[in-house]
């Protein structure tokens, strides 16, 4: 795998940007975190006047060995009949991605399922699912590098096409678990990142349901440690759907994309993205904050703040086309908002 090759924002132009902001027509912040963003959009871009071009949603999709053990409330085969939904335009992150003007593609990075050449499905599939990680590492070193290969590969695609600004969501039944994993292993105690605290209900367990992943996933601990590394981490207890997001959020940063972060699962992988290359971080914009416990705990140790907190927890991409709009807000009054000089107004108290 050819390293990744990411360059922090120039911070330069921070200062043109903030006398720029400060001058429009408003009391000095009066647009709070809306500034912020504006800002951040302004430095990735690297300049006074940002622009959102054909603005993409992609969805990746894997199963995960686990599942059959019992680690979600929901049978494994929910994850390619969801990629059908997807694909016939009939789920949340379809309504909103419509309403939003946003293009979305789905990757089948994984499912156990043969969908065939489909209009909007991207097949980049390492394998019918991986392995279950209470018996053995979730994936080969040489399928991991593939996947995170395959999702650079996606996001400069789409860069390819004009695109400059992407969200990530995700479909994959047990993927909660599986980033409760990663999230314990890259996130260190002083964060409360116990496997307790990271590890919620998914899709909806009921307490006992609750208590049995916990033991699974301590049981997944017992046999594959805690390793550090984030490629380890990856191997050990990551969905194809998740390694091949980190490879696309670090290739979107590569050409200077916009990212959007979605909930627990997408942040888990930015964890390992984060872990592999930290620049990567001022790339990202956080659509939300999840009810998954374990999102909460990634947000703090990233020392970032989401957008918006709704009560999310469907995954698919669906909090980054709801924060869409709010990114569009961001560049709209950074670029057509008058300032005192040019509307004769008297910034005078």
């Amino acid at each position: 795998m050819t390293p990744f090759a990411i360059t922090a924002p120039d911070s330069l132009l921070a200062a043109a940007l903030q006398h720029k902001i400060d001058r429009k027509t408003k009391p000095l912040g009066a647009l709070g975190r809306l500034e912020a963003l504006a800002r951040q959009i302004g430095l990735v871009q690297q300049r006074l006047e940002p622009e959102i071009r054909q603005p993409h949603i992609v969805v990746f999709a894997g199963d995960h060995g686990a599942a059959r053990a019992g680690v979600s409330a929901y049978l494994q085969d929910v994850t390619w009949q969801m990629v059908e939904n997807f694909l016939a335009g009939g789920a949340a992150i379809n309504v909103f991605s419509r309403q939003m003007g946003l293009g979305l593609s789905v990757v089948d990075a994984g499912v156990n399922h043969d969908f065939g050449a489909r209009p909007g499905l991207i097949d980049a599939k390492i394998g019918p699912g991986t392995q279950n990680y209470l018996d053995c590492p979730a994936m080969s070193p040489a399928q991991r590098d593939l996947a995170l290969e395959r999702g650079r590969g996606i996001a400069q695609a789409l860069a390819g096409n004009g695109c400059n600004c992407v969200g990530f969501g995700e479909m994959g039944i047990g993927n909660t678990a599986s980033a409760s994993l990663i999230t314990h292993c890259l996130v260190g105690a002083e964060h409360d990142a116990e496997l307790y605290t990271v590890t919620g209900r998914g899709t909806g367990l009921d307490d006992a349901g609750l208590f049995h992943k916990r033991s699974l996933l301590a049981q997944a601990l017992a046999r594959g440690g805690r390793p550090s590394d984030p490629l380890a981490v990856l191997a050990e207890y990551g969905g194809f759907e998740i390694a091949m997001m980190a490879g696309a959020m670090l290739g979107a940063a590569e050409k200077r994309m916009l990212v959007l972060v979605d909930g627990f699962i997408v942040t888990a992988a930015l964890l390992v993205a984060h872990a592999i290359d930290p620049r990567i971080l001022p790339y990202c914009v956080f659509a939300h904050r999840s009810q998954e416990p374990g999102h909460r705990v990634q947000l703090d140790f990233l020392q970032v703040q989401a957008l918006m907190e709704l009560d999310l927890r469907l995954g698919e991409g669906t909090g980054a086309a709801l924060a869409f709009p709010l990114v569009q807000a961001a560049v709209n009054f950074l670029n057509e908002m008058a300032s005192f000089e040019s509307a004769g107004v008297s910034d005078q108290g």
